[in-house]
């Protein structure tokens, strides 16, 4: 079946992969997805600290912050084994985002003690760098000495469990990267149910004061502290979307040799074939794409390293979704069922396609990149 094929001399990401697979046998995806869509939260407690003690959630956190220090091909390895299993908890953001985050961060107290949680899995990371239309978050100094952040971020993952949001805010000099406790006076949070059954936060400041050392990281400008960290997320995105593809790809196999019609199983006849063909093929060129980001990257060209990210996130986001469509409808009826697990895939690929820019959005950016040359 498609998979990433990265080199792999020691059996690393081998390993890797098995050991997603093992948790997934203990923490089945599907199942979680459920529990917390009936519960109406956005995180499984227990899944989330069981991928920490596996180190899971500070794959590329540097290794003097307590992380594994690893590298984007140990991230696109487990990223996509949890596709593959429907292990929904936000890794792409509050995992790989915020690692991203905290290692280009000054050193600090507060950044060590952030780094702590994220490693250990006692934290709740939410990146919150997206502003709503008329409410961009600015921060203003004190007379004490600390700050005043006022704003309205969208989209924010972990909305609802965070210990700690990690707000962007426009400075007098730049832009600032805060560390903002969850629950405290001028804070508010609002919460709309996703596509997938995820939960999709609002958050608002207002006049929220924070202390000198909540500001953690500041730049010249949004792109510059942001253009990195949401690279390495878009990658991990586009692998968990590819292993989703091809894990759908395998599950309406097996489906259609069960599937009896006119006394033949229907993955006999020709033109069921050649669907599972085509979703096949679009599984694998997602996982090439998704290698090729990675290698990219790697050789240290940033213009040809940004277009391959764009490239891997539109096509992998496309594959997904396209598989999955067509995997509901070999499934027939059943497939719109509740009951059936391919559903589910269906609509996780949709809102992670959603995540960090439509493939629209994605392919104007590479050709804006491209043009540039």
């Amino acid at each position: 079946m498609p998979q990433a094929q990265l080199d792999d001399p020691e059996g690393t990401l081998a390993m890797l992969r098995d050991s997603v697979a093992t948790l997934a046998s203990r923490f089945p995806g599907p199942a979680s997805v459920r529990a917390k869509r009936a519960a109406g939260g956005d995180r499984d407690a227990a899944l989330w600290q069981a991928m920490a003690e596996a180190g899971w959630s500070a794959i590329l956190l540097p290794e003097e912050l307590g992380g594994a220090g690893l590298t984007l091909a140990e991230q696109v390895v487990v990223s996509e084994a949890l596709g593959r299993a429907l292990i929904s908890e936000p890794v792409a953001i509050s995992a790989v985002l915020s690692s991203r985050l905290l290692a280009a961060a000054a050193q600090s107290q507060e950044r060590e003690r952030l780094a702590a949680g994220l490693v250990g899995g006692n934290l709740a990371l939410a990146p919150a760098w997206i502003d709503a239309p008329g409410r961009a978050m600015t921060a203003q100094k004190t007379p004490g000495g600390g700050f005043s952040l006022t704003g309205t971020k969208r989209h924010v993952d972990l909305a609802l469990s965070a210990s700690d949001f990690l707000v962007t805010a426009d400075m007098a000099d730049g832009v600032g990267l805060f560390a903002v406790r969850a629950g405290g006076p001028g804070m508010s949070v609002e919460t709309a149910a996703g596509v997938d059954g995820a939960v999709i936060g609002t958050l608002r400041l207002e006049r929220c004061a924070v202390p000198v050392e909540a500001l953690i990281a500041s730049a010249p400008s949004l792109d510059d502290l942001m253009d990195e960290p949401i690279a390495a997320a878009r990658v991990a995105l586009a692998a968990e979307l590819a292993g989703i593809a091809s894990r759908a790809v395998e599950i309406t196999i097996d489906y259609t040799k069960g599937r009896v019609q006119f006394g033949k199983p229907i993955a006999s006849f020709q033109v069921i074939q050649h669907r599972l063909v085509d979703m096949w093929t679009d599984a694998e060129f997602a996982c090439a794409a998704v290698v090729n980001a990675v290698e990219t990257l790697a050789l240290g060209d940033d213009r040809a390293g940004r277009m391959a990210v764009l490239a891997a996130k539109a096509r992998a986001g496309d594959a997904a979704v396209s598989v999955c469509r067509r995997a509901v409808h070999l499934h027939g009826a059943m497939g719109f069922t509740d009951e059936s697990d391919i559903g589910l895939y269906l609509k996780r690929a949709t809102g992670l396609n959603a995540t960090l820019g439509q493939p629209e959005d994605l392919r104007l950016q590479f050709v804006n990149l491209e043009r540039a040359a």
